[in-house]
């Protein structure tokens, strides 16, 4: 819903960079860090979180690792899973016409009854159907949009240019190198190094079966992503011809609703197909649901595995850890819903800032922890902290003065944070490893192990 919109209102010169940057994150990611990590956190002591992987990988015998990072990913899942259940209010409200407020409390209550029901291995499994789902209705909606207007004489073009946009007006809308400066497009393409730090998504490699699935995965992934980000910029350019550009954006979020608004003026109206239309509503719930049962239930291995029973609980069993982390789920999903409740949040923002603080804070401490064995704890530590500070002070701290006010450091210089947080934690981890001793023989051993395997 997010990208879609944006691509809706900016065209391809605004975000169309952010598509090409999660492309290429995705299949870096993929083809450079899955197969390695998989590898490693079995040698590291069968680790199953992120967290675990780095207190094994870097024998963080006082769980210092363990903490900052659970925290930060606590912190900034709260964030992105507010995104989720705002995409669920605004689907509801568009649905059915109810206030944004009941539709966001219907919303996080499916999602939360949803996520109760199935843990990890539950939610890969409907990952699949909801996925394919998604594509179909991602390719679908605009083929149809294009055809419709074909039969009634209307090109993509000269629908555009009914929309007020021509080559003269916004050149950049079609054309990615057009009205763009080189800010914009660092920013865009940052958005690809978040993929090295995502728990919910690279915890995913860990689980893969064998080298033989991990393969095939690569490829499936690699596929599904570029039909998927390619048919979401393809609707938002379709959506600015077809349908009428004042009344999607009559309020603040209307132009994240395009999607939406696109699937029931085509099956609804066009040929009057209620139940294809429904269940291409359900794709985009589908995605909804898929994100936000991933970041809720890594949120709550941080703290009920992590935290309580690595930390706090060493012996407490498996009946005890499943409560707290029951109980993690429904604390993060009421704080995401009180950051959800302005009306007016904007999906593309909150994934925004969620996504550059984990990419700063895991994504290069993940990459030097698997290909530089000289990075240590002390590195690991500089990284971890550094990379999510930079992003707090970059979105969230006012200390530029603007022409109303004091303005973030983001906000002046339109400089995504993640392209700032990125390089500072890989700096600290680099600089703060080469100022400290060296990791132990044993660590630089099972490095080596890692290495020859793979």
């Amino acid at each position: 819903m997010g990208l879609p919109g944006a691509i809706f209102v900016t065209g391809l010169s605004g975000d169309g960079w952010v598509a090409l940057g999660l492309l290429i994150g995705t299949i870096l990611n993929w083809l450079v860090l899955a197969s390695r990590l998989r590898k490693y956190t079995i040698k590291a002591n069968d680790s199953v979180t992120i967290p675990m992987f780095l207190e094994n990988r870097f024998r963080d015998k006082k769980k210092i690792l363990m903490s900052v990072s659970s925290i930060i990913i606590v912190v900034f899942f709260a964030v992105y899973c507010a995104s989720a259940l705002a995409a669920g209010g605004q689907l509801f409200q568009s649905i059915f016409g109810i206030d944004y407020i009941i539709a966001l409390t219907i919303g996080a209550i499916v999602i939360l009854t949803y996520t109760f029901l199935g843990g990890f291995f539950a939610v890969c499994t409907t990952d699949f159907i909801q996925g394919t789902l998604m594509l179909i209705a991602l390719l679908a909606v605009p083929v149809c949009a294009v055809c419709f207007m074909h039969a009634d004489g209307l090109t993509v073009t000269a629908g555009l240019a009914a929309s007020g946009i021509t080559t003269e007006t916004a050149p950049g809308f079609l054309n990615m190198f057009a009205g763009n400066n080189a800010i914009s497009i660092i920013s865009g393409l940052a958005w690809g190094l978040g993929y090295f730090g995502m728990p919910h998504i690279i915890v995913r490699f860990m689980a893969v079966k064998d080298e033989k699935e991990m393969t095939k995965s690569k490829t499936v992934a690699i596929i599904w992503v570029t039909l998927s980000l390619a048919a979401a910029c393809v609707i938002g350019i379709i959506g600015r011809a077809y349908m009428d550009y004042n009344y999607i954006i009559s309020d603040a979020v209307g132009k994240e609703r395009i999607f939406i608004e696109m699937i029931k003026e085509v099956f609804t109206k066009e040929i009057n197909a209620p139940l294809i239309a429904g269940i291409f509503l359900c794709g985009i719930l589908a995605a909804i649901m898929s994100t936000a049962d991933s970041q809720l239930l890594v949120s709550a291995s941080a703290v009920a595995e992590d935290l309580y029973k690595g930390i706090i609980k060493k012996d407490a069993n498996d009946k005890k850890v499943l409560v707290i982390s029951r109980i993690t789920i429904v604390i993060i999903a009421v704080i995401a819903y009180v950051i959800a409740l302005n009306p007016n949040s904007s999906i593309m923002g909150l994934v925004s800032n969620a996504w550059a603080g984990l990419g700063a804070a895991f994504g290069p401490l993940v990459l030097m922890a698997l290909f530089w064995k000289r990075t240590n704890f002390q590195g690991a530590v500089a990284g971890l902290v550094s990379g999510a500070l930079a992003v707090i002070v970059w979105d969230y701290i006012p200390m530029i003065q603007g022409t109303e006010g004091l303005v973030t450091l983001g906000s002046a210089t339109g400089l995504y944070s993640l392209a700032v947080g990125f390089p500072l934690s890989l700096i600290c981890i680099v600089a703060v490893s080469l100022l400290t001793p060296p990791p132990s023989e044993e660590i630089v051993k099972e490095f080596e192990e890692v290495k020859d395997v793979a």
